[in-house]
């Protein structure tokens, strides 16, 4: 079949699962796949939503990270994939770094577009950008962000054998304990671990 052409190619699909609301306002795509950041809290900071099935059905978890170093600054998790979500994530990534202005990259999803979440960015002086329609390449270092996380944890847990709270705990600590302070990270110098960079580069500048 292959040889006559009948054999088509696997659609790539995204981690991330929110849909367009097609009448919602949009905002132009401000990143346009530069994933650099010199200084924390400053440039991108990228978000997005991923599902995990649980023995009692699907945990929806929100993160954001920080391009500067690849830190996930903001993590929520519910078993509903509504804007509350979002707004969580992005409330805990604020309150964390103690940030405001930043740009704030997503894609399309109905959670990011809906007037509640744009408010929050404006209280916090954040500038929205968004991906193009169907472009999750747009936000692809998001999207790997989520891709290492199953691949490292999930995928070798099977998490439909465990409830939510359980799952809940396990991502919690791969994010915060492992992979913000633990885990090389090649895109930093040094390899630093994202954390650990951004903790040494604020003090060698104090």
């Amino acid at each position: 079949m292959k040889k006559h052409g009948l054999l088509k190619k696997a659609k790539r699909h995204p981690n991330g699962i929110t849909r367009e609301d097609a009448a919602a306002q949009k905002s132009e795509n401000l990143i346009r796949r530069d994933f650099k950041s010199s200084a924390p809290n400053q440039k991108w900071w990228l978000s997005d939503i991923t599902g995990v099935p649980c023995s009692d059905g699907k945990l929806y978890l929100s993160a954001v990270l920080d391009c500067f170093n690849g830190e996930i600054v903001g993590v929520a998790m519910d078993d509903n994939m509504r804007k509350q979500l979002c707004i969580q994530s992005f409330e805990n990534a604020c309150k964390a770094r103690n940030a405001r202005g930043m740009i704030f990259h997503s894609d399309r999803g109905s959670q990011f577009t809906s007037q509640a979440f744009r408010e929050c960015l404006a209280k916090r002086g954040a500038i929205q950008s968004m991906s193009g329609t169907g472009r999750c390449y747009d936000n692809a270092r998001m999207e790997s962000f989520f891709a290492t996380l199953k691949k490292e944890k999930l995928y070798k847990i099977n998490t439909e054998r465990y409830p939510m709270a359980y799952i809940k705990s396990i991502i919690f600590r791969y994010i915060m304990v492992y992979y913000n302070r633990r885990r090389v990270y090649t895109s930093n110098p040094g390899g630093w671990p994202p954390t650990i960079y951004r903790e040494r580069m604020l003090s060698q500048a104090a």
